[in-house]
């Protein structure tokens, strides 16, 4: 097994670059699915390998799942230019996968604002308060909990007690590479955690209700550096089935980024009585 979520198989295939899944993918909701971090990281780096120019870099992902993506069989990626300029561009990564029909589909598409890059160091600004240090974090061992799936990838650190009063807190660290034999770019290691926000910001029992995201915007007003994600979050509840979630992204040096989610909320149905 790779210690990484991706194997590159066909970089050449006729439906763009041809991918396999390990078990790292594997969603905590069903190992069926892939959890929606690795495929949004996945999702990225076809967005910064379309057409790339060293003067340029992503300042808004935004990631639609589809509808689940199976951790199983081959799947595709390929991305476009959808808007040429000399300041601000326009590109689109697409995630396709067999369907019960055996032929693939879409399961996940993105869109990224790529902007070009001038020196504005004199005006930096990020008046979010930082995350406390990783040193004062602390380990839940959630892995004992599954088998081996995404948790298994990551050394995750708590600063806050799940589900408490006011936002969630954490530092993440993926322990595994995006796709065998590469090493993370900054923004690639960002979305492989970033997903995670509807986790930490929930004030929801895993055990009496589903809280699933179907998207995730992301604005990154700084690159990211060194190997640790923050993400303070917090997720609003409407009486309708209806959540957003609502978080800041960190490195340790302050924050990088904002995001977003929209979360489907259901009650989950009571176990049957068992049998007398």
């Amino acid at each position: 097994m790779s210690d990484a979520y991706y194997e590159l198989i066909d970089a050449d295939d006729e439906g763009g670059e041809r991918f396999a899944a390990t078990d790292f993918v594997r969603s905590t909701w069903s190992a069926a699915i892939q959890h929606a971090a690795p495929v949004s990281a996945l999702l990225v780096r076809g967005l910064q390998r379309c057409e790339p120019r060293d003067d340029t870099r992503l300042s808004r992902v935004l990631v639609d799942l589809l509808g689940p993506v199976p951790a199983e069989g081959d799947f595709w990626i390929h991305a476009r230019r959808e808007r040429s300029g000399t300041q601000i561009e326009l590109v689109s990564a697409e995630m396709l996968a067999l369907g019960p029909g055996g032929k693939p589909r879409p399961v996940a598409r993105a869109s990224g604002w790529r902007l070009q890059t001038v020196d504005t160091a004199a005006v930096m600004h990020a008046p979010a308060e930082p995350l406390r240090p990783v040193a004062e974090a602390r380990s839940r061992d959630m892995k004992k909990d599954w088998d081996r799936n995404y948790v298994h990838s990551l050394d995750w650190r708590w600063l806050t007690t799940p589900m408490g009063e006011g936002p969630g807190e954490s530092w993440i660290r993926p322990e595994v590479d995006l796709v065998a034999g590469e090493s993370m770019t900054p923004l690639e290691r960002l979305f492989a955690v970033a997903d995670d926000a509807n986790g930490i910001g929930t004030k929801l029992d895993i055990r009496r209700w589903t809280f699933l995201n179907t998207d995730l915007a992301v604005h990154i007003h700084r690159l990211p550096a060194g190997e640790w994600v923050g993400i303070r979050a917090e997720t609003n509840y409407g009486p309708d089935g209806i959540g957003t979630t609502l978080g800041t992204l960190f490195d340790e040096s302050g924050a990088v980024g904002a995001i977003q989610q929209s979360v489907l909320v259901r009650p989950r149905p009571p176990k049957p009585a068992p049998a007398e």
